[in-house]
């Protein structure tokens, strides 16, 4: 076979072996998670339901990087968080996250979960987009949906949070302040798996897992 030809089968092979690293499946939507209390606000929620991209949908999906099981990491570029699973698997959720200005990045634990957390609104939020009350209520209607993961480094929380949302239409885009959104539906999928302390890292803009 001329060099040109064998080059050519290389590159095949190697395109080939490439595509076999980025199988996924699309994990089956499961209200086995729902509290009765979930399955009451989410009955009839106060936002349009959006139709979301499949590519944004829970996957479980191969993954190669060395993060340890139970490990969250977000690609802030492709708009995905993994949570990590043993045997090289992982679930792969679309999200929302920070535009680029205020994007969060950096390695932080779980400090703590909340169901329908309150939502208060911090001093830069109300300068930039309030006025807001001082505290809203948990509920659909409140920004921060059906579960909040709060992101700690060491003891200080650092008011960045993983989060439900009132908005999933914007699921695979950055216009945040800086929180990853998920779909409500989502993140409690994602709360019921985490365990508190588990290391979060969220890449910087222009990295990608």
């Amino acid at each position: 076979m001329p060099k040109s030809g064998v080059a050519l089968l290389l590159m095949g092979l190697l395109g080939f072996g490439l595509g076999g690293c980025m199988q996924s499946t699309l994990a089956p939507t499961s209200n086995a998670s729902l509290s009765p209390r979930d399955r009451q606000l989410l009955a009839r929620p106060p936002y349009a339901r959006a139709d979301i991209p499949e590519t944004y949908r829970r996957h479980i999906v191969d993954y190669m990087r060395k993060e340890q099981p139970g490990t969250i990491l977000v690609d802030t570029n492709a708009r995905y968080l993994y949570y990590v699973l043993p045997g090289g698997k992982a679930v792969r959720y679309g999200v929302t996250v920070g535009e680029e200005a205020l994007a969060w990045s950096g390695v932080a634990t779980v400090g703590r979960m909340a169901e329908w957390p309150d939502w208060i609104p911090t001093a830069e939020i109300q300068a930039r987009l309030g006025p807001y009350p001082k505290r809203i209520a948990g509920g659909p209607e409140n920004p921060l949906g059906a579960r909040a993961i709060y992101l700690y480094q060491g003891n200080k929380d650092t008011l960045y949070r993983i989060h439900g949302t009132n908005q999933p239409e914007y699921i695979g885009q950055a216009i945040s302040s800086g929180c990853i959104r998920m779909t409500n539906e989502d993140v409690i999928d994602l709360v019921n798996r985490v365990k508190p302390g588990a290391i979060v890292v969220v890449l910087p803009p222009g990295r990608s897992a």
